[in-house]
């Protein structure tokens, strides 16, 4: 606690890379335990952005009274930002510096795997002068935490983004329509397969299950076509698809030619997938197939993404975040007995109790990112999924009763519907 009227020293705080519901818990977190320990806290605005030009003075005052105002609301009291300080070591050395010029002894940052990066480098930088805490957050949910915790946000996340597709379930029911939906997830699959078995999407498709070189447009094309062909003969024409947007990375050299997409990048090197209209190519790639059966389908193009990133987190989401954040700065603090003594980690629970993990163990020594944890669609969790889709399986090529019923909605010899779909069931 503080020693004659005196505060024990100052801690900051910064948001990194995306928003994801549960940042102003984290930082309420951090902020009331902080406080209680005797310690003054200050958020520094967007992220490392300020801080990398050598300019500390961005930021703001918390208090328990400011952030207990915030605690359960999406979004971020302090801002985010994607500047990448590691990209020059003199951007590095100003971000140290600043921190020392405003006293700061401890640091909490929140992000993704760059914001960890950044995180661990600014310890590194500073030689244990500061201390920092990294605290994951992203709603893919594609950080490998231990036991398979889920990242926070990612909870909050899929329960808004179900609620959206379920409704385009109603409409494509009542309407007679398909819906093609792209939602984020850039590397891994989890939220699009989270929020298309949660609202009941006839089909989900997710960068997981291609082996590499196997995803083409065309294959992708044929795969929503197949979840139509087994609708149809169950005497259904609508439905809805979900695809994860990193799918668009297995094809981006494809997409990079179609004159509708113009691919950019961020300041870490990624390209921008919610720039690349996927939902658009998709649907426009299925009408085309339509018309040339001479059929008339309406299919709807649609991207969710945006709109999951600063919902109010959901109440999994509020109680993880303030353990997250209270965590931090115990590590921090170094309270208890629990032994602690590097000086940056990432903070994670496992099995009930706060573990940091040193950045020297999470990130990868050639990458400079951490490992990044993909849906594993051998297990259980994936295959019931799936099986609650409408997929083209071997069966249904390969018994006779049931190819035939399936090329006659597609209008098609059963030797030609066999032909076109064997890819699809690896016949």
């Amino acid at each position: 606690m503080s020693v004659d009227g005196k505060k024990a020293g100052r801690l900051g705080i910064l948001v990194g890379g995306g928003p994801a519901p549960g940042i102003n818990g984290v930082i309420a977190g951090a902020t009331t335990e902080a406080v209680r320990d005797g310690l003054e806290v200050v958020g520094f605005r967007d992220g490392f952005k300020w801080l990398s030009e050598g300019d500390g003075t961005h930021q703001i005052a918390l208090t328990a009274d400011l952030v207990e105002q915030s605690r359960l609301k999406g979004g971020s009291i302090l801002g985010t930002s994607r500047v990448n300080p590691t990209r020059d070591p003199a951007k590095l050395a100003n971000v140290v510096r600043a921190l020392q010029e405003q006293g700061i002894s401890y640091l909490v940052t929140i992000g993704g795997d760059d914001t960890a990066f950044s995180a661990s480098r600014t310890a590194a930088t500073a030689a244990g002068h500061i201390r920092v805490a990294h605290v994951p957050k992203t709603i893919d949910n594609d950080l490998p935490l231990p036991n398979n915790m889920p990242t926070f946000g990612y909870n909050t996340a899929r329960a808004v983004g179900s609620s959206l597709v379920r409704n385009l379930v109603e409409d494509a029911r009542t309407t007679s329509r398909w819906y093609i939906v792209v939602a984020m997830g850039r590397s891994a699959g989890h939220l699009a397969l989270g929020i298309g078995t949660v609202a009941g999407a006839a089909l989900t498709i997710i960068p997981e299950e291609f082996a590499e070189g196997a995803c083409s447009l065309d294959g992708l094309c044929d795969a929503i076509e197949g979840a139509a062909l087994k609708s149809a003969l169950a005497g259904r024409n609508y439905g809805v698809v979900v695809i994860a947007e990193g799918v668009g990375e297995l094809i981006k050299d494809e997409l990079a030619k179609n004159p509708v997409v113009e691919v950019t990048h961020d300041e870490h090197g990624h390209i921008r997938l919610a720039e690349v209209p996927l939902a658009i190519i998709l649907k426009r790639e299925m009408q085309a197939r339509a018309k040339a059966r001479g059929e008339k389908v309406t299919y709807v193009d649609c991207t969710i993404g945006y709109e999951l990133r600063c919902a109010d987190p959901v109440p999994s989401d509020a109680e993880y975040v303030q353990q997250l954040g209270w965590g931090a700065v115990r590590y921090l603090r170094q309270t208890g007995d629990e032994g602690w003594g590097d000086s940056g980690s990432m903070i994670s629970i496992q099995a009930g109790e706060i573990v940091p993990i040193p950045f020297d163990d999470i990130l990868d020594p050639v990458t400079c990112k951490t490992a990044v944890r993909r849906v594993n669609v051998h297990a259980h969790p994936y295959r019931c999924a799936r099986a609650a889709m409408l997929r083209l399986e071997r069966v249904d090529l390969e018994d006779d009763a049931r190819a035939a019923a399936l090329a006659a909605v597609g209008k098609l010899t059963v030797e030609a519907f066999r032909a076109k779909y064997a890819r699809l069931v690896g016949a």
